[in-house]
Protein backbone atom coordinates (compact mmCIF):
# COMPACT_ATOMS: atom_id res chain seq x y z
CA UNK A 1 0.00 0.00 0.00
CA UNK A 2 1.34 3.40 -0.94
CA UNK A 3 1.08 5.93 1.86
CA UNK A 4 1.56 9.68 1.85
CA UNK A 5 2.97 11.28 4.98
CA UNK A 6 2.06 14.90 5.75
CA UNK A 7 4.58 16.81 7.85
CA UNK A 8 3.36 19.56 10.17
CA UNK A 9 4.94 23.02 10.01
CA UNK A 10 6.85 22.39 13.26
CA UNK A 11 9.04 19.90 11.38
CA UNK A 12 10.35 22.49 8.92
CA UNK A 13 11.87 21.71 5.51
CA UNK A 14 14.74 19.37 6.33
CA UNK A 15 12.56 16.70 7.96
CA UNK A 16 10.38 16.06 4.88
CA UNK A 17 13.45 16.26 2.63
CA UNK A 18 15.13 13.44 4.57
CA UNK A 19 11.98 11.33 4.34
CA UNK A 20 11.68 11.97 0.60
CA UNK A 21 15.34 11.04 0.07
CA UNK A 22 14.54 7.72 1.78
CA UNK A 23 11.77 7.06 -0.75
CA UNK A 24 8.85 8.09 1.45
CA UNK A 25 6.10 10.08 -0.26
CA UNK A 26 5.71 13.35 1.63
CA UNK A 27 3.51 16.43 1.60
CA UNK A 28 4.87 19.42 3.48
CA UNK A 29 2.66 21.84 5.40
CA UNK A 30 4.43 24.84 3.89
CA UNK A 31 3.61 23.69 0.35
CA UNK A 32 -0.14 23.62 1.01
CA UNK A 33 -0.99 26.01 3.84
CA UNK A 34 -0.15 29.46 5.12
CA UNK A 35 2.23 29.45 8.11
CA UNK A 36 -0.43 30.93 10.38
CA UNK A 37 -3.17 28.51 9.34
CA UNK A 38 -5.03 26.56 12.00
CA UNK A 39 -4.15 23.01 12.94
CA UNK A 40 -7.74 22.06 12.17
CA UNK A 41 -7.10 22.93 8.49
CA UNK A 42 -4.23 20.52 7.98
CA UNK A 43 -5.84 17.85 10.16
CA UNK A 44 -8.95 18.03 7.94
CA UNK A 45 -6.71 17.79 4.85
CA UNK A 46 -5.02 14.68 6.23
CA UNK A 47 -8.24 12.95 7.21
CA UNK A 48 -10.09 13.83 4.02
CA UNK A 49 -7.20 12.83 1.74
CA UNK A 50 -5.95 9.75 3.56
CA UNK A 51 -2.64 11.28 4.65
CA UNK A 52 -0.60 10.08 7.61
CA UNK A 53 -0.15 13.22 9.71
CA UNK A 54 3.24 13.61 11.40
CA UNK A 55 3.94 16.24 14.06
CA UNK A 56 6.27 16.96 16.96
CA UNK A 57 3.48 18.80 18.80
CA UNK A 58 2.52 16.50 21.65
CA UNK A 59 -0.06 19.03 22.87
CA UNK A 60 -2.56 18.19 20.10
CA UNK A 61 -4.15 15.49 22.23
CA UNK A 62 -4.81 18.02 25.01
CA UNK A 63 -6.22 20.87 22.89
CA UNK A 64 -9.97 20.16 22.65
CA UNK A 65 -10.60 21.57 19.15
CA UNK A 66 -7.51 19.81 17.73
CA UNK A 67 -8.36 16.44 19.28
CA UNK A 68 -11.93 16.93 18.02
CA UNK A 69 -10.54 17.52 14.49
CA UNK A 70 -8.52 14.28 14.72
CA UNK A 71 -11.71 12.42 15.66
CA UNK A 72 -14.11 14.19 13.26
CA UNK A 73 -11.86 13.88 10.20
CA UNK A 74 -10.61 10.38 11.13
CA UNK A 75 -6.95 11.39 11.12
CA UNK A 76 -4.13 8.88 11.50
CA UNK A 77 -1.67 11.02 13.48
CA UNK A 78 1.88 10.20 14.52
CA UNK A 79 3.55 12.31 17.21
CA UNK A 80 7.35 12.26 17.28
CA UNK A 81 8.51 12.06 20.89
CA UNK A 82 11.62 13.48 22.49
CA UNK A 83 14.04 16.33 22.63
CA UNK A 84 15.92 15.97 19.37
CA UNK A 85 16.69 17.90 16.23
CA UNK A 86 14.36 17.52 13.29
CA UNK A 87 17.23 15.74 11.50
CA UNK A 88 17.47 13.15 14.29
CA UNK A 89 13.69 12.76 14.36
CA UNK A 90 13.59 12.24 10.59
CA UNK A 91 16.35 9.62 10.61
CA UNK A 92 14.59 7.82 13.46
CA UNK A 93 11.31 7.76 11.52
CA UNK A 94 13.10 6.31 8.50
CA UNK A 95 14.78 3.61 10.65
CA UNK A 96 11.49 2.89 12.42
CA UNK A 97 9.38 2.83 9.24
CA UNK A 98 8.77 -0.95 9.22
CA UNK A 99 7.36 -0.68 12.76
CA UNK A 100 5.37 2.43 11.79
CA UNK A 101 3.91 0.58 8.79
CA UNK A 102 2.95 -2.40 10.98
CA UNK A 103 1.34 -0.01 13.48
CA UNK A 104 -0.64 1.71 10.70
CA UNK A 105 -1.69 -1.62 9.18
CA UNK A 106 -3.15 -2.74 12.47
CA UNK A 107 -5.74 0.00 12.99
CA UNK A 108 -8.28 2.33 11.44
CA UNK A 109 -8.30 6.08 12.12
CA UNK A 110 -8.84 8.15 14.08
CA UNK A 111 -5.86 7.49 16.30
CA UNK A 112 -2.72 9.09 17.64
CA UNK A 113 0.47 7.06 17.84
CA UNK A 114 3.68 8.12 19.54
CA UNK A 115 6.94 7.40 17.72
CA UNK A 116 9.85 7.02 20.13
CA UNK A 117 13.56 6.95 19.41
CA UNK A 118 15.66 3.93 20.36
CA UNK A 119 16.93 3.88 23.93
CA UNK A 120 20.58 4.71 24.68
CA UNK A 121 21.19 1.01 25.41
CA UNK A 122 19.71 0.00 22.04
CA UNK A 123 21.77 2.67 20.27
CA UNK A 124 24.93 1.43 22.03
CA UNK A 125 24.37 -1.95 20.39
CA UNK A 126 23.51 -0.46 16.99
CA UNK A 127 23.72 3.17 15.88
CA UNK A 128 20.84 2.52 13.50
CA UNK A 129 18.49 0.85 16.00
CA UNK A 130 14.84 1.58 15.24
CA UNK A 131 12.51 3.21 17.72
CA UNK A 132 9.08 2.01 18.74
CA UNK A 133 5.48 3.07 18.14
CA UNK A 134 2.75 3.06 20.77
CA UNK A 135 -0.93 3.90 20.65
CA UNK A 136 -1.67 7.10 22.57
CA UNK A 137 -5.27 7.77 21.57
CA UNK A 138 -7.75 6.27 21.90
CA UNK A 139 -6.74 4.62 25.13
CA UNK A 140 -7.42 0.90 25.20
Amino acid sequence: MSRVFFTDRDLGKQFPRILAEAGIVVERHGDLFQPDGSDEQWLEHCGTNGRIAVSHNSRIRYVPNELEAVKRFKVPLLILVGQATTTELAHNLVRTLPRVEAFLDGRSPPFIGKVYRATPAELAKSAVAPGRVELWFPKA
